[in-house]
């Protein structure tokens, strides 16, 4: 795809202000507004955050935290370089598949996954959190933050800044971080209940029958 938006000179839609500007520097800000807005939730929940119980509010604002630093620590580590360095489009760089860990391409590397696709695949924990006590709202939530990563992935794949490949590995790194996190949760929770009625339960069994009159 890359070849659709690039030649020997480059891309043209680098500097786009649709790509660049709206869907990329614009934004880039919001999704840490809103992590910030589901952290103070965990304790102010307004809305529908009101319907979750607070493990459920604290995994939504933990899940979307922890799958931005994963996509984040692997592109920090990560020697692939982003297309707009490649040869082929002006740069300096070969192409090296991104599953070559540590086979450098000649580039500045840093491009794998798509950092930018996590601002709103990130957010697909809120089906995990939602989806017990909210199905509806979890459908809605997953189908934003897929639509929102989707399109932010595509601006920088016009802009030659990312491949689809890097996108569609976020989006599995963040369901992946999402529904471990969900796992782990949800087995707590069930721990948390079960210690919660052993007490009563064993008082029963202690409390001596009254003969009926």
């Amino acid at each position: 795809m890359a070849h659709w938006f690039g030649s020997a000179g480059g891309f043209a839609l680098e500097s786009h202000w649709l790509w660049r500007n709206l869907l990329h520097d614009d934004i880039r800000l919001w999704p840490w507004v809103l992590e910030l807005g589901l952290l103070i939730g965990i304790f102010l929940p307004a809305g529908t955050l009101r319907q979750l119980p607070m493990a459920r509010r604290a995994q939504l604002a933990l899940t979307t935290l922890a799958a931005l630093l994963a996509v984040s620590t692997i592109k920090l580590h990560s020697h692939t370089s982003c297309p707009w360095d490649l040869q082929e489009f002006g740069g300096a760089a070969i192409y090296v598949s991104h599953w070559a860990w540590g086979v450098r391409d000649g580039g500045t590397g840093g491009c794998f996954p798509a950092g930018h696709a996590s601002a709103g695949f990130a957010f697909v924990g809120g089906f995990f959190a939602f989806r017990q006590a909210l199905p509806k709202t979890a459908r809605r939530w997953l189908a934003g933050a897929m639509v929102a990563g989707l399109v932010f992935g595509l601006a920088q794949q016009v802009r030659g800044a990312h491949y689809m490949s890097h996108t569609f590995w976020t989006a599995w790194l963040c369901w992946t971080v999402a529904a471990g996190i969900d796992a782990a949760v949800s087995r707590l929770m069930a721990r948390s209940r079960t210690h919660a009625t052993a007490p009563v339960s064993r008082l029963s069994a202690l409390t001596p029958l009254t003969p009926a009159e």
